[in-house]
């Protein structure tokens, strides 16, 4: 049997209430890990969310070593596995915060990412309360025969975001999402998922918020830009089994990493 790995995608709506956030994120844990899933991926600001941001924001951001993330190791342990979710962090300057995603296992934290592009778009000011991570190395962990990568919502729409993950190993993305509801927004969510693998030859895992505020739409792509699973508008997870070595596979087929001429180089 070709060895694989269970990936899930937990969809739900954050809300002001971090216990209770908590609490949906422990059961939908259960629900994917009774389903074989041993990385499990929760939207953007699992932790704490508000709409419109206001005040409150910074709050109830955390570090990385506080309540939230102590009690997503615990979960991770309980069910031997990580979980992946976002984080409002708190930041140096006191008033803004960072948005950042763990990656959580029962030792512990594997891996944090602050989101490096802020959205400043469709009538949206993120970087008013938001403070963009510093540029430096791609976020990645391993486990379980593959690497994964961090990246979150908007980052989706840069793709030397996801060239850094690939060039430093990553044969899965993970993305952490808030995908703000719109005419086209759905379209473009589904696009850039698919592109991203298919450029990148990666599996790509991505949870949303359901609506009103997201579109849902949670999903696992495979590197030749597949659906494998999804989830609709509910809350609810999807679980899909990667295949270890479909990455090498495909690359054999479709060399395009190698046949690249251009590397990423950071901007100021």
């Amino acid at each position: 049997m070709t060895d694989s790995l269970a990936v899930g995608v937990a969809q739900f709506a954050p809300t002001a209430d971090t216990e209770a956030n908590l609490q949906a994120i422990e059961e939908l844990v259960a629900t994917a890990s009774g389903r074989g899933a041993r990385v499990i991926v929760f939207p953007e600001y699992s932790s704490y969310f508000v709409d419109p941001f206001d005040e409150s924001l910074a709050a109830n951001a955390q570090e990385l070593d506080g309540p939230f993330v102590q009690a997503l190791a615990r979960i991770a342990a309980a069910h031997e596995v990580v979980v992946v979710a976002g984080l409002l962090e708190r930041a140096e300057d006191g008033r803004r915060v960072r948005n950042t995603v763990v990656a959580v296992g029962p030792e512990g934290l594997r891996a944090h990412y602050r989101k490096l592009h802020l959205y400043d778009a469709f009538g949206q000011r993120e970087s008013d309360w938001i403070e963009a991570g510093d540029l430096g190395e791609p976020r990645t962990f391993e486990f379980g025969g593959l690497r994964f990568g961090l990246m979150t919502c908007y980052d989706l729409r840069f793709p030397e975001v996801g060239r850094l993950l690939v060039d430093a190993g990553a044969d899965v993305f993970l993305v952490p999402a808030e995908w703000v509801r719109g005419p086209l927004k759905e379209h473009h969510w589904r696009t850039l998922l698919h592109a991203r693998a298919i450029e990148n030859t990666v599996f790509v895992a991505a949870a949303d918020h359901p609506p009103p505020l997201g579109i849902g739409s949670s999903l696992i792509v495979d590197p030749q830009g597949v659906e494998l699973a999804a989830v609709g508008t509910a809350t609810d997870v999807a679980v899909a089994h990667l295949d270890v070595g479909a990455v090498a596979r495909v690359r054999r087929v479709n060399p395009a990493l190698q046949l690249r001429r251009l590397g990423v180089v950071p901007r100021s």
